[in-house]
């Protein structure tokens, strides 16, 4: 009898996604510029829109004692998916540009460049290529701006400039903000200098505390507490013609690291691969010429119900992407793979040190890393 296939799929891009937010929060303040957008969300002169790195909707919803706040805004809120793979760089760049990672072409933490084989995280950019070559589709910031709305982004100083503020988020202004605190006062003033406004607020530390001691931990718990009062705050301080939308680039699973597998020391699973992408629940393998088939095998019959095995071809043609570009498709491993909740597999020869650290992890098709929020807070004046 074959083997029970795990309880993962790909994450769909047609019935509620990251994409369809900034065009559906476009179109409610009447300024559909992006298209006419898939989510039915109430009318508005301006918005904020705040993506609060890490919060996956099961997550929210298992600490929502302690996040007030949220929590008054659950209700029947929409549940997103956030993509494949569930990371901040591709579901960043899926927001703002409204696209699916197949089409918009970052497709994970870490990607192979196919011109020249190297290797380079998408966070960093360290020795990455030109931003506005490997993505160079137009995002919705650019089609606001043009159409006259005023748009401005806002996350930290040192993000300004940096290869994927210019791929994701070029359009408008950039707003440095050292703290969520400072990025709420920022917010308010933006919009109300200039009404009919567009914002969009970044913050990490819910993330940070989710890798760093795990998305059980204190800290985390912490870090919601903390971001539900600023965003409660910025409710509170907004016009009354302002909506405010709060989403999540991705949940979070936290894995042991006796759950680990770690491909130096394995030379069954090292063997055929000449360089690994992506994140260790959801790595890219780039295989040496026709070892690709076999590589495939090998992983799938190593971890059999723990995780699903793709050769890109087939990882394709079952959506795990959304469609894909015909330029985008050397970007992808020669095979991809998707762990369940307690796998993932980790190479120190290549990953920097602090990485091998993290307990909390996301990247793979799970419901607590794909799903995510979308809440809002109506205006009271259309």
């Amino acid at each position: 009898m074959p083997p029970t296939p795990p309880p993962l799929h790909p994450p769909s891009y047609t019935h509620g996604a990251l994409p369809d937010v900034l065009p559906s929060v476009l179109a409610s303040m009447g300024r559909p510029v992006a298209g006419p957008g898939a989510l039915a969300l109430p009318p508005s002169r301006s918005a904020v829109v705040v993506l609060l790195d890490g919060l996956g909707e099961r997550l929210l919803r298992r600490r929502a004692g302690h996040a007030p706040y949220l929590r008054s805004l659950l209700g029947s809120n929409p549940t997103l998916a956030s993509g494949f793979p569930a990371t901040t760089a591709t579901s960043t760049v899926s927001l703002a540009t409204g696209l699916p990672p197949g089409e918009h072409g970052i497709l994970g933490y870490q990607s192979l460049i196919p011109e020249t084989g190297a290797v380079f995280d998408h966070l960093s950019w360290e020795g990455g290529p030109d931003p506005l070559r490997w993505q160079p589709r137009q995002t919705v910031f650019e089609r606001a701006a043009a159409s006259g709305i005023p748009v401005a982004t806002i996350g930290l100083p040192r993000f300004a400039g940096s290869g994927l503020t210019v791929a994701a988020l070029r359009g408008g202004s950039f707003i440095g903000a050292a703290s969520l605190g400072a990025g709420v006062r920022a917010a308010v003033t933006f919009v109300r200098a200039h009404p009919g406004a567009l914002v969009y607020l970044y913050w990490g530390d819910i993330d940070k505390a989710g890798h760093e001691l795990g998305c059980a931990s204190t800290k985390w718990t912490t870090m919601l507490e903390e971001a539900d009062a600023h965003l409660r705050r910025l409710a509170e301080q907004l016009p009354g013609d302002t909506a405010l939308h709060v989403t999540a680039d991705h949940g979070m699973v936290d894995v042991a690291f006796a759950d680990r597998i770690d491909l130096a020391a394995d030379a069954e699973l090292a063997a055929g691969i000449r360089a690994t992408g992506g994140e260790p629940r959801a790595p890219h393998l780039y295989c040496t010429p026709g070892a690709a088939d076999d590589v495939a095998a090998t992983w799938a019959a190593r971890f059999g119900d723990n995780a699903l095995v793709r050769t890109r071809d087939r990882a394709i043609s079952e959506g795990w992407f959304g469609s894909t570009a015909a330029d985008n498709r050397a970007r992808i491993g020669d095979v991809v793979v998707a762990f369940a909740a307690d796998r993932a597999v980790e190479d120190s020869r290549t990953s920097k040190p602090v990485l091998l650290t993290l307990l909390g992890m996301h990247g793979s098709m799970t419901p607590d890393e794909v799903e995510v929020p979308l809440l809002t807070h109506p205006a009271a004046v259309a």
